[in-house]
């Protein structure tokens, strides 16, 4: 009978196990292992969202966003104050055999950024041959750097939009490298959840996300007259064009696509993301609903969102509605901005389609 027992006990142990190896890695996430997560009742569906969604809102008067915007730089930068330096290096007019083949396409500029514990970014700048004199900033997400935004950024291009690419930190051409823990020894970064390591009351790891682009964009407003920035990203990418845009006022129009959800709507385990997406004291400061008006808020300014309604990743289909107007109820009580949201249904991938693609030029183009 005790050998049955630890027979069916070892069998149990080995089933969950498995279940674990098989929910792995998303495209685009880190997945909480929940082995029962599909067969039980959606925790949100009694909840009455279109009665207290204003009440989530923390921004309720235009001094807000000062607020808001403020206490976000000083939790990232530890009261440090917006990065004001410049690159590390640039490497002006370099040769990419990745790239060689795109269209009106002048020349590829590498700006190099060092940061702390030996975490680097390092972002193309794209010149196309003619040239409207307007930036878009392009982020990848985790799955792959930017050569995997090849598209898209031939697109903007093509459009005649000089083009500053991005991958996410440890990603792509980024750096990974090994630090020493305190009391855990040596390991090689790898994973954004690997962060939480290195994160205290004067440093946080969030600013490798956001201080690259405030950088790369100090430089270009020191050598460059481009008339106006936009910012353009894809899952995690589009996650960093959010909290970005939320910082940097120079962002005129931002465009998240798959990117993210309000906390309260994430009852899906591939909808809740890594470290950088679910971090507790970010989201106390500034919760999504926070970030969204920030992102929109100002004259001439737009955050607009696109989700796949049949993404195999993450966000498919999301209950928006409970949020869009309450954004734009908001904007239009604290002084103004453009908020938008668009559902496409033209494909089953975790991507920027060509429909995508085309409402952010006509939107851009306004």
């Amino acid at each position: 009978m005790k050998n049955t027992l630890k027979k069916s006990s070892l069998i149990l142990i080995l089933v969950f196990f498995a279940a674990g190896l098989l929910i792995g890695k998303t495209a685009d996430h880190y997945l909480v292992l929940n082995p029962i997560s599909n067969n039980i009742q959606n925790p949100n569906e009694n909840i009455d969202y279109k009665n207290n969604i204003n009440e989530l809102i923390h921004i309720k008067k235009q001094s807000d966003i000062v607020t808001k915007r403020d206490a976000l730089i000083n939790y990232i930068w530890k009261d440090k104050g917006f990065p004001t330096y410049k690159p590390t290096q640039t490497d002006v007019n370099i040769l990419d055999q990745d790239f060689s083949d795109m269209k009106n396409l002048k020349q590829i500029d590498k700006i190099n950024i060092s940061m702390e514990h030996g975490v680097n970014s390092i972002a193309y700048l794209f010149h196309p041959t003619s040239t409207n004199n307007k930036l878009v900033i392009y982020h990848q997400g985790h799955d792959g750097g930017f050569l995997n935004g090849k598209k898209p950024i031939q697109f903007f291009l093509e459009n005649h939009y000089s083009v500053l690419a991005f991958s996410m930190p440890l990603v792509g051409m980024n750096s990974q490298p090994i630090v020493e823990l305190e009391n855990e020894g040596k390991i090689r970064l790898t994973s954004h959840n690997h962060f939480s390591y290195l994160d205290s009351d004067t440093f946080s790891s969030l600013k490798y996300f956001v201080e690259p682009i405030a950088v790369s964009l100090n430089y270009l407003d020191e050598n460059y007259a481009f008339d106006t920035y936009y910012m353009v990203g894809i899952s995690g990418g589009g996650w960093t064009t959010t909290l970005y845009s939320a910082l940097d006022q120079r962002i005129t129009q931002s465009y998240s696509v798959a990117g993210s959800l309000p906390l309260y709507l994430r009852y899906s385990a591939s909808d809740m993301g890594d470290y950088e997406q679910i971090l507790p004291d970010l989201y106390k400061i500034t919760n999504y609903l926070d970030l969204y008006v920030l992102d929109a808020y100002g004259t001439d300014r737009r955050h607009v969102q696109i989700f796949n309604k049949y993404d195999p990743c993450c966000f498919a289909n999301p209950n928006f509605e409970t949020y869009e107007n309450e954004i734009k109820s908001t904007l239009s009580k604290t002084g103004g901005g453009n908020f938008a949201i668009y559902l496409d249904d033209t494909h089953k991938e975790h991507k920027i389609s060509d429909h995508a693609l085309k409402i952010i030029l006509d939107h851009i183009k306004e």
